[in-house]
């Protein structure tokens, strides 16, 4: 409700949402950051603290920053004040006291809570009235009208007792809501603006919201959406949609995509189409269900055996997200082969502003037979590029067999006369060739990494997807305060890996860094399989949480400070 406040006031902003796997919830926290700048991360330090309980007055106290305060419930939470820094402020209130006046539920605490916020940041009352509103728009009017009496008394008590804070909240000069969306809800408009009628997905964590946003709006937008009882059935179906001529996607997290892999080599196998995402959490196994990491590059790219191409791109951003997606279906017609959009718990399900999406979109369905097609019909016909016509099964002059064992350029199967015959011998190696030629093709057509910051630098960070936003919040704030020249090299299309773009990049910085939420530096071990560089220099985080500010800015003066 915050963060809506702060969107349909014209001001940016970026909430980060902390929840447990267990059902009995745990420690659950929402961090929300404003600003009539773009906000790119989640920050390091907070300026309102609103603890609901004393866990959280002891976790989050220490990051409030000098100036900013402590908001607690006066008869309910016990809150140690040596635990603020020095010169923030502990603001007391009866929040229990306050709420009872309009309902008995004790979670009209955030209502009260919110309230007093708005005041001590100067935010205009009246766009919080409306986001009211629209928030318990579905309920009885009278639990409208409680809440917004519960927060216009947190308001007004708030202003009689407390001074607002030196970080007001400056009304941009021209105020314009701004949509508000998740990662997840960016990759559902990027599917239905490019064209997706089949969605299949098992629910799991963080690929869930994909689900439910498409569960919701299936009708309105024309999809076809699928809960399947496992994620073996949900990428069968989808290869099976697609195979029938309809853009298809599916999602999931780690574990439900290693259910995925065998068939993942049927995809290769009968060159269909289908968008795969693969929204990453900690692993291994079940791991950390809720909390964030990139472990997974490594089974993107080697998933299902043998060879066979298939395309990786890593959104940077939410914004990224939604046209990424179309890319990724455009890519996966036009290369007839699987496309895997590389997400993360971080970019999935944070929230974030956009300012506009553009509704102008390229569909590009790839190569398709027609009735003039030469006879007899073959689906999979050696071609200078790999790429061979596609087309919708059962129409006449273009019937063909698909199968998952090796075929010759009709889709017969060869697998069965294969030994030893010459003849076939030489076929497995055409269709072999025929695919990964495909591979190559767009290899070439993969844009460069793209270069953030300064074109000269004194040290040069590389990361892939999500880390991205707060690297790019890093190179924006250091370099004018230090001294110190930032810039990154974020890879947003990961495979087929453009080697000859992105190693005259690497080999001209001065110092590098690798920035990645994994053990093992998953991007940095391909970059070096790819290119030869090495990649010495690593933050690596694999602890659920995702990359501060303050880690990456610590990082760089420790390289930075080394042979200087």
């Amino acid at each position: 409700m915050f963060a809506r406040t702060c969107s349909r006031s014209g001001f940016h902003c970026y909430g980060l949402n902390s929840y447990q796997s267990a059902i009995r919830g745990g420690h659950v926290w929402f961090q929300v950051r404003g600003s009539e700048q773009k906000v790119k991360s989640h920050g390091d330090n907070v300026d309102i603290l609103i603890a609901l309980n004393s866990e959280s007055a002891d976790i989050h106290a220490p990051f409030v920053s000098p100036g900013g305060v402590i908001i607690y419930d006066k008869d309910r939470v016990k809150f140690s004040g040596n635990l603020l820094s020095q010169k923030a402020r502990a603001l007391p209130m009866p929040l229990g006291q306050i709420s009872r006046k309009f309902d008995k539920n004790p979670i009209m605490q955030n209502t009260v809570a919110l309230g007093a916020a708005l005041y001590l940041l100067g935010l205009d009352f009246k766009v919080f009235e409306t986001v009211i509103g629209d928030t318990f728009g579905k309920k009885k009017e009278s639990v409208i009208t409680a809440n917004i009496q519960a927060a216009t008394s947190g308001y007004e008590y708030a202003k009689s007792n407390f001074s607002q804070l030196e970080v007001t909240a400056k009304p941009p000069s021209n105020p314009r809501p701004k949509m508000l969306m998740t990662g997840n809800q960016a990759i559902c408009l990027g599917a239905v603006m490019a064209g997706c009628k089949f969605y299949a997905a098992y629910p799991m964590t963080p690929a869930s919201g994909l689900l439910h946003w498409m569960a919701a709006h299936a009708t309105r937008c024309g999809v076809v959406v699928k809960q399947a009882e496992d994620e073996l059935a949900v990428i069968n179906m989808g290869i099976g949609a697609a195979h029938a001529g309809v853009r298809a996607m599916v999602g999931t997290s780690g574990g439900g995509f290693s259910l995925m892999v065998e068939a993942l080599g049927l995809a290769g196998m009968t060159e269909t189409p289908i968008v795969i995402v693969e929204s990453q959490r900690a692993g291994p196994s079940t791991g950390l269900p809720t909390k964030t990491e990139q472990g997974d590059l490594n089974m993107m790219l080697g998933a299902s055996q043998g060879d066979f191409p298939r395309i990786v791109l890593s959104p940077l951003t939410v914004e990224d997200a939604y046209y990424a997606t179309i890319e990724a279906f455009n890519l996966a017609e036009r290369f007839q082969c699987p496309v895997i959009l590389a997400s993360d718990l971080l970019l999935s399900e944070h929230i974030e502003t956009v300012d506009s999406l553009s509704k102008d979109v390229l569909i590009d369905r790839g190569e398709w037979a027609n009735s003039t097609q030469q006879q007899p019909f073959l689906r999979y016909r050696v071609t200078e590029t790999g790429i061979s016509p596609r087309a919708i099964p059962g129409n006449p002059g273009t019937i063909f067999v698909a199968a998952s064992d090796e075929h010759d350029e009709s889709g017969v199967v060869i697998s069965d006369v294969l030994a030893g015959i010459p003849k076939y011998v030489a076929e497995r190696k055409k269709q072999m060739d025929k695919r990964m030629r495909k591979l190559e093709v767009a290899r070439t057509q993969m844009p460069p990494p793209k270069v953030y910051g300064p074109q000269e630098a004194d040290i040069t960070i590389v990361c892939w997807g999500s880390t991205f936003g707060v690297v790019s919040e890093v190179v924006d704030t250091f370099g004018k305060t230090d001294g110190i020249r930032v810039n990154a090299i974020a890879f947003r299309n990961i495979w087929p890996f453009n080697a000859e773009k992105a190693e005259p990049l690497l080999k001209s910085a001065k110092k590098v860094l690798d920035v990645e939420c994994n053990y093992s530096a998953q991007l940095a071990r391909l970059i070096r399989a790819e290119t030869g560089f090495e990649i010495k220099d690593r933050l690596l985080k694999y602890d659920g949480e995702p990359i501060y500010p303050y880690e990456v800015i610590g990082k760089i003066r420790e390289v930075t400070s080394r042979n200087a």
